[in-house]
């Protein structure tokens, strides 16, 4: 399993209909048949200077990488993460085994 994560903040105003309409489009990514437990998040924390996220999982892999070449995300990453999102971090894990 694969949990990828990305903490945002956007060029937008807060609550401004650009940023609403930056959030609904990101959810879309949820329709890419690999993805699993799709969430977009507030972020509350007062640690650190992003304001969204979205988190996402993954059975394997070759999930993740049909996620990463799908068209949709492609598009999405292309038209508008890009030029609407001014700083950002992502983190992607797989469970710890001490084994």
């Amino acid at each position: 399993m694969i949990r990828h994560t990305v903490v945002f903040k956007l060029k937008h105003p807060a609550g401004s209909q650009a940023e609403l309409d930056f959030l609904r489009t990101a959810q879309k990514l949820s329709k890419i048949s690999t993805v699993k437990n799709f969430e977009c998040l507030r972020q509350i924390s007062e640690k650190n200077g992003y304001d969204f996220g979205l988190s996402m999982e993954f059975e394997s892999s070759a999930d993740y990488e049909t996620y990463n070449t799908h068209s949709l995300h492609v598009e999405f990453v292309q038209t508008r993460w890009i030029p609407e999102v001014s700083d950002f971090m992502e983190i992607d894990y797989e469970p710890y085994n001490e084994d």
